[in-house]
């Protein structure tokens, strides 16, 4: 942690000293206006320090995934909403809140960090801050984590990328921008949530040579990681403009940036399971300890985005950008499966492949119900106070009920793995599970 805590310092001197001239390269379009470049310049500036903060967040919450608990990590993002939120409610003015929002999130950065300290201290780990010290072990841990690091931010670094080209289209980062939240809550519920549980128990199986517990794990992960990315990716791609439309479209945001926001949001949503898939994979490497092969696959899947997203850019707009987001995201887990295949470290089983084509069966239906669900809702609308959101509300419900039922009907998943799924692993006398995982990652 102490070596965490002062290189992020280090950077984030380094990049507030630097931000006038990094912002040319963060978002090159606004050089051509000088107040926005400016205030992006200061905003910026101030927000940086939450970096060191997310940087003991993450080792902290690294130390209680290894101790089995997950509830304090997952809980800490929250508190990033809710003091963005306080802080903004109260402002009228747009420079006010824009300042506002950027201070709430290094106070919101140190309030997730002191969560996560209390929750290590509470599971009995002892964790100090002390004078950094380059030993052997931290020198391993470095060789092993900027590699991992790159792998793991793929989709983030493409999604930086698609930023900086959007931001030479007037109004093209903010349809990104909205259009990323969507797209952010199945990968940051599901992909990350799923990645994070399904390490320590496929680390465990790994070292102790146990080649079916690694299968049955990956089998595992992969089919519920798609069982709840799938549809999510199923209401993206079927109703894009109907969530946009009713979530965004108000005040300065006018129907035209709905529609242009639907539109890469439909790509995004292409590239959902791709996006979900890459945190489960990147976990079969990890385990073994490798860290280098994913960075590969990563940095190609970047070049892919940066060569097809200027190419894109110029024939589609701003939905070219998302479009080679997602189609970077399925390149990269094209290659991860090919070497994991090719190592013999991982291969889907029949059942899990046939699972999988279930579940891609009742995602394809439940994706044409909300299609439909989008084109009429011209005709419900009216019966629900004529108010879009009431409606979006509705036809959502409807698709989030439909959903386990046609998964059932098709044999996709059985109340006895639903079960199996929540049950809890057995406990030592000093409250620690008996493995590093539950018998099921979720």
């Amino acid at each position: 942690m102490a070596t965490l805590a002062a290189a992020t310092i280090v950077i984030t001197v380094a990049a507030q000293l630097s931000m006038p001239w990094l912002m040319y390269l963060i978002n090159p379009g606004y050089a051509h206006d000088p107040a926005k470049f400016k205030l992006a310049v200061t905003l910026t500036q101030i927000a940086m320090p939450y970096l060191p903060c997310m940087a003991i967040y993450a080792h902290l919450s690294g130390v209680l995934q290894a101790r089995g608990r997950f509830i304090v990590s997952a809980f800490a993002p929250t508190l990033l909403n809710l003091v963005m939120l306080a802080a903004v409610w109260p402002q009228a003015d747009a420079i006010k809140a824009a300042y506002a929002a950027s201070f709430a999130v290094i106070v919101a950065g140190v309030l997730q960090a002191g969560l996560l300290w209390w929750g290590v201290r509470k599971s009995g780990a002892r964790v100090d801050m002390r004078l950094p010290r380059l030993t052997p072990e931290i020198k391993k841990l470095i060789a092993l984590a900027i590699p991992g690091a790159v792998a793991a931010s793929a989709t983030q670094i493409n999604i930086f990328i698609s930023g900086n080209l959007a931001s030479l289209t007037p109004g093209g980062r903010s349809w990104l921008a909205v259009a990323d939240r969507l797209y952010q809550l199945p990968l940051g519920l599901v992909g990350v949530a799923i990645g994070v549980a399904l390490l320590p128990r496929l680390s465990t199986t790994v070292q102790s040579g146990d080649h079916d517990g690694a299968q049955d794990a990956m089998d595992e992960a992969m089919a519920l990681s798609l069982a709840f990315a799938l549809p999510a990716a199923a209401a993206l791609v079927a109703m894009p403009y109907f969530l946009i439309d009713a979530l965004f479209t108000r005040g300065q945001f006018l129907p035209v940036d709905a529609r242009h926001t639907a539109d890469a949001l439909f790509w995004y949503g292409l590239g959902t399971p791709a996006f979900v898939l890459g945190r489960i994979l990147n976990q079969a490497f990890f385990a073994r300890q490798d860290t280098r092969s994913p960075m590969r696959y990563a940095l190609l899947s970047v070049a892919v985005n940066i060569v097809a997203g200027v190419g894109l850019f110029f024939v589609m707009g701003v939905a070219g950008i998302a479009a080679a987001t997602a189609l970077a995201a399925w390149i990269n887990i094209a290659q991860m499966l090919r070497a994991l295949l090719a190592r013999g470290h991982y291969r889907p089983s029949p059942a899990a492949v046939a699972r999988l084509g279930r579940i891609i069966a009742a995602s394809v239906i439940l994706g044409v119900i909300l299609y439909a669900a989008s084109e009429t809702r011209r005709l419900y609308e009216p019966f629900l106070l004529h108010r879009k959101e009431i409606a979006m509300v509705v036809a959502v419900g409807i698709g989030g009920l439909i959903y386990p039922f046609l998964l059932f009907g098709l044999r996709a998943i059985t109340l006895t793995e639903i079960k199996t799924a929540l049950r809890r692993a057995p406990r030592r006398g000093n409250g620690e599970t008996t493995g590093a995982m539950p018998d099921n990652p979720l």
